[in-house]
């Protein structure tokens, strides 16, 4: 075989022509990547071809040789985008055009997508560091030599212990691993080939000029098209994995106090997974709950004035928002602590409003994707259900939506029902929005797939299980204190409020100071009481020494000026506080009737729990 020989193409593209050095033993798959690096394109979206007529192809491969597709020293290459693919950067000083007939002026409405210009490299979010990881691992799955199988030795390979890769079904079957990994379904898709992931979009395409805008006017280039509900088969979280389970504890002891629901934001980190192959974990650290109005069936969120100083603790700790968590708990013996079993097979796993709400949340915090079109592609936020098992105990369940939910939510098509939680429901067509037909698939009669009208639609084809669990006691140490017991910020109940006080007997309780500010609520006391709140840059020596868990550090932290004086107001805080002691009666109460510590409705001697606001009998 002869020896490589060095050869020049040229390129020409709509930007300008390039010239390109490779040697004809490369793979046309290195050919993609050198123009992609010459022109700094946007995105991998277009094809090569040898005649400007743009006939003969020369298709991307990782084993297909430069010499083999007939490509001799100077020829020149075309280039065009695929699907409409906006490879160039764009000036950001373009001034959008009025595309409208008629000299109507450019409206922004619920049907039309918005005109936005392109992401560039230069202000695309950076991807988060477990994909960098999981991009530079191979995702093969080695297999030990088999004894019975194999005949050869022990450094010998054959179909029998060869590497598998990451998407291959027999291995997940066995496994029990329900959904393909993002990333091996990445890889998967793009074996020896690029690809561009967009993400749906129920919206009409706007700046059509063949006729006046909707609704007086739609074709078949502006008009989405209809839209048939798969089931996902990826997911991009495999695993949500608490540290320890002080912080569910601590989440329920506000159900367990009032018989009321709760809402919280999980903060931790993602790191990859050992057991699933190329897989995500989210790794779970506190739960934050933030300002609400709680009732025994529902949960408003208020807004939250230290939203923003959650998320710079957070970031300084080295977490971020993963996921949000809700109860949806009901007592069915508390002399035995057990809860009905509301959600399954038979009723729901998640209603459509939930639905709607985990939606919500994964728009909010998209992921970073190389291969998007537009950057980013789905979403890493888990939806965590605290609820009752089959056997009535309470356990964890969690849940994704597919990016399918995501796209109908972000557009406003997909509303909840009133009689079915099971059910959602497609917004109807109207002259304000125009809503593409949605469909989903079911078997009839006869066993035969048929796409059915998906107005009144099984949520379960939009969601996508992720499994829920407790890291054992011998995993790494966790970055807060499992025994910590200092009440958590927004809850109106005695015995549940942040006080000076509380926080002087969260310091006497721990066996150290780091042990007693080991704890994310502690911490945002800390920077939020109304007494002395401390600066984040006053605060950031004691983060450290919490994220490090370095005691030394903290004890350094505790004799500084702001550090003392703030603890002298909680010692006196504790020192003044009155002894708890038991209420007297009210005066003038009648027999046989117990005041309600939390509403103060009066209520009959028999019931365990009160009647206005479903508060237990002794929970104050």
């Amino acid at each position: 075989m002869s020896g490589s020989k060095k050869m020049m193409l040229r390129v020409q593209s709509a930007e300008g022509t390039v010239r390109i050095e490779l040697l004809d033993t490369d793979v046309t798959a290195r050919l993609y990547e050198r123009v992609y690096e010459s022109l700094n394109l946007n995105t991998f979206g277009f094809c090569l071809h040898k005649d400007r007529a743009r006939k003969e192809e020369i298709t991307s491969s990782k084993s297909r040789q430069l010499r083999t597709c007939g490509l001799q020293h100077g020829d020149m290459l075309y280039l065009s985008p695929v699907n409409g693919a906006v490879l160039f950067d764009q000036p950001s000083t373009s001034v959008q055009s009025n595309n409208k007939p008629f000299g109507e002026p450019v409206e922004a409405g619920p049907s039309s997508a918005p005109v936005s210009l392109p992401t560039t490299k230069s202000n695309t979010p950076a991807e988060d560091e477990v994909d960098l990881q999981l991009y530079r691992l191979s995702g093969n799955i080695q297999r030990q030599r088999d004894d019975k199988l194999c005949r050869h030795n022990s450094k010998g390979c054959c179909v029998h212990c060869s590497p598998l890769e990451p998407w291959d079904e027999g291995y997940l079957k066995e496994h029990n691993i329900k959904h393909l990994s993002f990333h091996s379904y990445l890889r998967k898709m793009t074996s020896g080939k690029f690809i561009t992931l967009d993400e749906l979009s129920c919206k009409i395409k706007p700046g059509c000029k063949e006729h006046p805008p909707w609704p007086r006017g739609i074709c078949s280039t502006c008009q989405p098209g209809a839209v048939t509900l798969n089931r996902q088969p990826y997911r991009h979280v495999d695993n949500v994995l608490l540290e320890h389970a002080a912080p569910v504890d601590r989440f329920l002891a506000y159900w367990r106090a009032t018989g009321h629901q709760r809402i919280g934001f999980l903060y931790g980190q993602y790191e990859q997974h050992p057991d699933v192959p190329l897989g995500i974990r989210a790794r779970v650290a506190a739960i934050y709950e933030p300002p609400q109005e709680c009732s025994r069936d529902s949960v408003r969120l208020a807004d939250d004035d230290n939203e923003q100083l959650v998320e710079e603790l957070a970031r300084r700790l080295g977490l971020r928002r993963v996921g949000w968590l809700f109860t949806d708990l009901l007592p069915r013996d508390r002399t035995a602590a057990t809860v009905q079993c509301l959600r399954g097979m038979d009723t729901h796993f998640l209603s459509a409003q939930e639905c709607i709400m985990a939606g919500h949340y994964q728009n909010l915090h998209p992921n970073v994707c190389r291969h998007a079109s537009s950057g980013t592609f789905g979403s890493k936020f888990v939806t965590v259900c605290v609820t009752g098992d089959s056997n009535n105990q309470i356990h964890l369940e969690g849940y994704q939506v597919s990016g399918q939910c995501q796209a109908l939510v972000r557009d406003g098509i997909l509303l909840p029902t009133r009689d079915a939680p099971d059910l959602g429901y497609i917004r109807d067509c109207t002259p304000q929005q125009y809503v593409p037909d949605v469909y989903y698939k079911e078997k009839d009669a006869y066993g035969n797939e048929v796409g059915v009208s998906a107005k009144r639609l099984p949520v379960a084809y939009l969601l996508v299980d992720v499994p829920c669990g407790v890291a054992p006691a011998a995993s790494a140490p966790p970055l807060f204190s499992p025994s910590a017991s200092f009440p958590p910020a927004h809850r109106p109940l005695q015995r549940h409020v942040q006080t000076m006080h509380a926080l002087h007997q969260q310091l006497q309780e721990a066996s150290s100071f780091l042990e007693a500010v080991s704890d994310f609520h502690v911490l945002l006391y800390l920077a939020s009481n109304e007494a002395l709140p401390l600066p984040m840059d006053q605060l950031a020596p004691l983060i450290d020494a919490v994220r490090t868990r370095d005691a030394d550090a903290a004890d350094a932290w505790r004799q500084s000026p702001h550090a003392a004086t703030l603890l002298r107001l909680a010692r006196a805080a504790h020192e003044t506080a009155p002894a708890a002691t038991s209420a007297p009666a009210p005066a003038g109460s009648e027999p046989g009737v117990w005041t309600c510590p939390l509403c103060t409705f009066h209520n009959a001697a028999p019931l365990d729990a009160c009647e206005m606001c479903a508060m237990p009998r002794n929970a104050m």
